[in-house]
């Protein structure tokens, strides 16, 4: 395709966003399953450990290094700065799997424009995997040298579709599980695989729907942008175009307005 100027500058901000994540890889990956790793409880009750902290330190000094005007928000370290270009951090999704020794966890990287994410890139250093998108141009996986496009699937009966739940505890939490259980007797297939992976695989066409509650800007702006850029289609439950509302949808675009009318219709 013919880059605007505009895709000419979002695509150096994709390259830069590699390089956060290769500088991420090199703080967490290390600590992965470490007999010394240090584990303290958050006022939320949730985990953090000295990779996360550590983590989003090595990005966030990247970044007010090499775009200093631009504003942060991250997980670990709040927000600063300017929100007109924003870089959206969760440093490591998954730190229940990472400090039990799981390799399911990853590096989330968002650039967000006037709070839309554009670009995205999702590192998972202990599986050997990397994905990035822009969104309008695509989105790839595999190395930077050799990168495999990537985009979601055709799928468009419920009968056929595959899709990630996240955690029931997750979905009772919201008040949702007797749609869950409707939305998995209605599919052909439905597992947990769990915090950002499934979204990856919703972005490869492995998956066709993904939904979670509970969430924040961090858990999915990342996300957001890969499976816009892989042709798929990324809402709150209730279809708002929303990465603020504390839930996620995520399809493959052809099944998205069905799977917002089993979440929305009540259970009776």
């Amino acid at each position: 395709m013919t880059s605007s100027p505009t895709d000419a500058s979002l695509l150096d901000d994709l390259e830069f966003a590699l390089r956060l994540a290769d500088a991420a890889d090199a703080q967490s990956l290390p600590r992965f399953d470490a007999a010394d790793l240090e584990v303290s409880t958050k006022a939320d009750h949730s985990h953090v450990t000295d990779a996360d902290l550590a983590t989003e330190r090595a990005i966030r000094a990247l970044i007010a290094d090499q775009r200093p005007a631009d504003g942060i928000l991250g997980e670990e370290f709040g927000a600063d700065g300017d929100t007109h270009r924003q870089w959206i951090i969760d440093p490591i999704d998954g730190t229940a799997n990472f400090l039990r020794g799981v390799p399911l966890w990853g590096t989330m990287i968002a650039l967000a424009i006037d709070g839309v994410p554009r670009i995205g890139v999702v590192s998972m250093p202990a599986l050997g995997r990397r994905w990035w998108g822009l969104s309008g141009v695509g989105a790839w996986t595999g190395s930077t040298d050799a990168p495999v496009p990537i985009e979601v699937s055709s799928v468009s009966s419920l009968d056929d579709a595959s899709v990630s739940f996240q955690s029931i505890a997750q979905w009772a939490d919201a008040g949702r599980l007797p749609q869950l259980l409707r939305i998995a007797d209605r599919v052909w297939r439905d597992r947990a695989y769990g915090d950002v992976y499934s979204y990856m695989l919703l972005a490869e066409g492995r998956i066709d729907m993904v939904a979670e509650f509970g969430v924040k800007e961090y858990d999915i702006a990342a996300a957001v942008a890969i499976v816009d850029a892989a042709g798929g289609r990324f809402t709150a439950a209730d279809g708002s175009a929303s990465i603020s509302d504390l839930s996620a949808l995520a399809t493959n675009g052809a099944l998205h307005d069905a799977f917002v009318d089993l979440l929305r219709t009540p259970v009776g």
